[in-house]
C-alpha cells in the first residue's frame, strides 16, 4: 500500500509498503550518521585544542559552523524540496557528507603549512560541509516521515529522531573504545560516521520517493508561506529557536563540562551515553505519552526538567548528584525537537515541507550561531574571571595572545590557550613517573626527525615555541598552576550551564501560554488539509 493510500486506511493506523519502510529506515540511518559525527566531534574537541592551540571560544565557533550550515540548508531546500524531489536531494546530502570527511582530514596538513589559522579554516570548512549534508537530509526526512505516517505524525517523528541519540550513543561508545586503546588519531575517530552514511545511501538507491501531503493536495508555495501569518506558528518558531540553543548547543559541550566536574573524560562520556540512551528509548514511546497529556503538556514538563537538570549540573560536585542532574536534564531534552515538529505539522498541515524546514532550520541556526559559540564564550568568560582572581600570574602565562569573541557586540576575551592547558594536563598524568616524557617533548622530537624539514617548518616552530614556554615559564610554577587552572575551568563550565538554564525556563513559560491559549479556544487538536 502506498503512503498516500495509507491516509485513507479507516483503521486509524498508518500502513506503508516495503519500499516506504526502506525509505524510513534510511532516514533513520541518516540521523545516526549525523549523531555519530556530532558525538565524536564533541569527544575530540580536547584533541583539537591540544594539537592546534584553540580556545573554548574558537572550538565553539567550529562546532557552531557544524550547526549553522545545517539550519541554512534546511530552510533553503524546504522551498525547493517538492520541486527538486526527495531522491535527488538525498544524493546531494550523501555527497556533502563524503566531501566533509575529506576536507576535515586535511586539517593537520593545513596546520603544518599555515599554522593554527590553516587548521582552523580546514576544520571550519569540514564542519560546514558536514552541516550541509545533515541539513539536506533533514529537509527530506522530516516531511517524508510526515507523509509516510499522516495519522501519527508526532509519534513517528519522535521515532525517526531516536536516530539522533542513537548516533550520539554509538559515537560516545566509540570514543570510550578509542580512549581505551590510546593513541588513535582523531581522523580515524571522526571517520566512523561514514559507515551509516554508506548504509543510508545504499538503502535509498533505486527507491521511489512519495510526494508530500501538501504537494499531493495541490497546495502551492504561496499557501505554505501564508501559514506564517498565524501568530501561533511564529511563536512556535521562536520557541524552536530556544530548543536548538538549549538542546544542540548544550550537547556540543555537555560531556566536556561533566568530564571536568567528575575529573574524568570517560566519566563525562558515560554520562552523555546515559542521557542519550534515555532519549533513544523514550522517543519510541512518545505516542502513548502524547495521547495522555497532549504534545504541549509533554513539552511543558520537558522544559521544567531541562531547567532543573541544567541548574543542578551547574552547582553539583559529587558523582551521585551529577548522575541525578544529568538524568533530569536527559529526560528534559528527550522530546523537544521532534514533538515541536509534530505540533507544527499537526496544526499547520498546509505548510508542508516548508513549515517543517523553517522550524528545523531556525532551531539549527540558533544552535550554530548562538548555542555552540556563546556557551563556549561563556566558559572562557567565567574561566578567565576565576583564574584572574585566584592566580593572575597563571592567567598571564596561559592566556592566548589575541583576545577574541564570537560576535562584535560581546567584549573580547583572552581565553586560555588549549595547547598550553593540554601540556599542563599531560604533566599531571605523568607526575611521579620516572623518566616520563611529556607529549610536547615527544611530538617535537618526532617533528624534528622527519625528513622534509622545509615542509614541516610550521609545525616545528609551533612545537618549539610551546616547548620553550613549558621549560622556561610554566614548569617551575606547574604544581601551583595546576590546581588553579583546573578549578577555574570547572567554574567556567558550571557557570555557563547555570546561565543556559534560563533558556528552558523561558520555554516552559511559552508552552504554558500555548496550553492556556488552546484551552481558551476549544483545546488542542490535529488539523487536516481540506478540513
Amino acid at each position: 500500500m502506498t503512503s498516500q493510500a495509507a491516509a485513507q486506511n479507516p483503521s486509524g493506523q498508518d500502513v506503508i509498503s516495503s519500499n516506504d519502510w526502506s525509505l524510513f529506515i534510511a532516514s533513520f540511518m541518516a540521523l545516526i550518521a549525523a549523531g555519530i559525527g556530532f558525538s565524536v566531534r564533541g569527544a575530540i574537541l580536547g584533541d583539537w585544542a591540544g594539537q592546534y592551540g584553540f580556545t573554548q571560544s574558537e572550538l565553539g565557533t567550529i562546532t557552531g559552523g557544524g550547526l549553522t550550515g545545517f539550519g541554512i540548508t534546511i530552510i533553503v531546500l524546504s522551498f525547493l524540496a517538492d520541486k527538486i524531489g526527495y531522491g535527488p536531494l538525498m544524493v546531494l546530502g550523501f555527497l556533502f557528507h563524503l566531501s566533509s570527511a575529506i576536507v576535515t582530514f586535511f586539517a593537520t596538513t593545513a596546520f603544518d603549512q599555515y599554522g593554527k589559522e590553516g587548521a582552523y579554516t580546514c576544520l571550519n570548512a569540514g564542519m560546514w560541509l558536514f552541516a550541509l549534508g545533515n541539513g539536506t537530509c533533514e529537509a527530506v526526512i522530516n516531511p517524508l516521515t510526515a507523509t509516510l505516517f499522516p495519522k501519527n505524525k508526532t509519534h513517528w517523528l519522535n521515532i525517526l529522531h531516536a536516530g539522533w541519540p542513537g548516533g550520539l550513543i554509538l559515537g560516545a561508545l566509540l570514543g570510550l573504545v578509542f580512549e581505551g586503546i590510546g593513541g588513535v588519531r582523531w581522523e580515524i575517530q571522526i571517520a566512523t560516521f561514514l559507515v551509516p552514511t554508506l548504509i543510508y545511501g545504499f538503502l535509498m538507491l533505486g527507491k521511489k520517493f512519495p510526494k508530500s501531503e501538501a504537494s499531493v493536495s495541490g497546495v502551492e508555495i504561496g499557501t505554505m508561506l501564508a501559514q506564517f501569518a498565524a501568530p501561533v506558528l511564529l511563536f512556535l518558531v521562536f520557541l524552536h529557536a530556544l530548543v536548538g540553543y538549549v538542546e544542540l548547543g548544550t550537547d556540543s559541550w555537555i560531556s566536556n563540562i561533566t568530564g571536568r566536574i567528575l575529573e574524568s573524560k570517560s566519566a563525562g562520556l558515560w554520562l552523555f551515553i546515559w542521557t542519550s540512551g534515555l532519549m533513544f528509548v523514550l522517543r519510541f514511546f512518545a505516542g502513548p505519552i502524547v495521547h495522555k497529556i497532549n504534545p504541549l503538556g509533554l513539552l511543558f514538563i520537558s522544559a521544567i526538567c531541562g531547567t532543573l537538570g541544567l541548574y543542578l549540573l551547574g552547582t553539583t560536585t559529587t558523582l551521585a548528584m551529577c548522575v541525578i542532574a544529568a538524568t533530569i536534564y536527559g529526560l528534559g531534552k528527550t522530546f523537544y525537537w521532534p514533538t515541536m515538529l509534530g505540533v507544527a505539522s499537526e496544526r499547520f498541515p498546509k505548510g508542508g515541507a516548508l513549515v517543517l524546514g523553517i522550524m528545523g532550520g531556525v532551531g539549527m541556526l540558533s544552535a550554530g550561531l548562538l548555542g555552540g559559540p556563546v556557551i563556549g564564550y561563556k566558559q572562557d568568560y567565567f574561566t578567565t574571571q576565576k583564574l584572574e582572581e585566584s592566580n593572575k600570574d597563571a592567567y598571564n602565562r596561559f592566556k592566548v595572545e589575541k583576545p577574541g569573541a564570537p560576535y562584535g557586540f560581546l567584549p573580547a576575551i583572552a581565553g586560555l590557550d588549549g595547547s598550553k592547558v593540554a601540556v599542563l594536563e599531560d604533566y599531571e598524568k605523568n607526575k611521579g613517573k620516572a623518566d616520563a616524557k611529556l607529549g610536547i617533548e615527544v611530538d617535537l622530537e618526532r617533528a624534528k626527525a622527519q625528513k622534509d624539514q622545509e615542509k614541516n617548518k610550521g609545525l616545528v616552530d609551533e612545537l618549539t615555541k610551546l616547548n620553550d614556554w613549558w621549560a622556561k615559564e610554566e614548569k617551575p610554577n606547574a604544581d601551583k598552576d595546576l590546581k588553579d587552572v583546573v578549578a577555574a575551568r570547572l567554574t567556567g563550565g558550571q557557570k555557563a550551564l547555570l546561565v543556559t538554564a534560563l533558556v528552558p525556563a523561558t520555554m516552559a513559560i511559552g508552552y504554558l501560554l500555548l496550553i492556556l491559549y488552546f484551552r481558551a479556544t476549544g483545546g488542542y487538536k490535529q488539523e487536516h488539509i481540506g478540513h
